[in-house]
């Protein structure tokens, strides 16, 4: 049957993408984020996931305010790279898993979560930085992906309890497909920063730091935390932090930390967290 393996949490800042395109990981401004996953891609090739969940929210490359689903996950055994307007980043396209991603949509449907099914997907920063920050890909990806994009930017937004049960569900899809397969889910985003309205810059390494701790040892209590409530403390955009919920959610009690690295150098705290199940 297939089984999860892991879980990581990350920040997606779009600035890390373009740092990384110009060959700025080297930098003092740079490299202590960097330097950050050298252990969880060495961590990452040593328990060699099959196929990696992405949990990211699109900015505007597949879907806008006009339309936006509340989860929508993909099915298909290729995912084009999106131009966000600076050009199509130099990656290579994105290996689907299509049977475990439809298995996926079929049980998370019977599991009572309305999906919206894409079997046409531009994936952009939300999703790649995560993906080129933790698996290689010279000449092409070690390892098939599926993206789940999630309701973070048009109201009403999924609750952070919703974001959890989702994981719980995703984890009751895995364990219930077939053939033997080992998935690494990644719930991305954030972490505190507002880019809009008066508070522009708003970040809280205290409340950060705070999130890491209790999405390891009391995800529970960062379920009942409100919208506004996690507005307040993390800014607008911290918001993206319940995406992080569906990670833990898929994950057992028993789940023991491998990695954490928190880095703050502009207006994002960015954060990490890997968390290993036990064999």
């Amino acid at each position: 049957m297939g089984r999860i393996i892991a879980g990581i949490g990350t920040s997606h800042v779009p600035s890390i993408g373009a740092a990384y395109d110009r060959g700025k990981q080297a930098t003092p401004a740079w490299r202590p984020l960097f330097d950050a996953y050298v252990p969880v891609r060495e961590w990452l090739q040593e328990i060699k996931p099959d196929v990696a969940i992405m949990v990211y929210n699109d900015h505007g490359a597949d879907f806008f305010f006009d339309k936006y689903p509340t989860f929508a996950l993909g099915a298909a055994d290729r995912y084009d790279i999106a131009d966000e307007g600076f050009g199509v980043r130099p990656l290579p396209p994105i290996d689907g898993h299509l049977e475990f991603s439809q298995h996926l949509c079929e049980s998370l449907v019977y599991d009572e979560f309305d999906l919206t099914v894409c079997q046409e997907m531009r994936v952009e920063h939300g999703f790649l930085v995560p993906m080129h920050l933790c698996f290689d890909h010279t000449p092409g990806w070690n390892v098939a992906a599926v993206p789940l994009a999630v309701n973070v930017l048009q109201h009403p937004l999924p609750t952070a309890r919703r974001c959890y049960r989702l994981g719980q569900a995703i984890r009751r899809a895995v364990e219930s497909y077939p053939a033997d397969l080992r998935v690494v889910i990644l719930g991305t985003g954030g972490m505190s920063h507002q880019l809009t309205g008066p508070h522009f810059g708003k970040m809280d390494k205290d409340w950060d730091q705070d999130f890491l701790d209790r999405i390891e040892h009391d995800p529970e209590s960062l379920c009942e935390l409100t919208h506004q409530t996690l507005m307040e403390r993390y800014g607008a955009e911290g918001i993206e932090l319940i995406m992080w919920l569906v990670m833990r959610g898929a994950l057992s009690g028993q789940a023991r930390r491998v990695h954490r690295n928190y880095y703050a150098p502009m207006t994002t705290g960015m954060g990490l967290i890997t968390l290993e199940e036990p064999a």
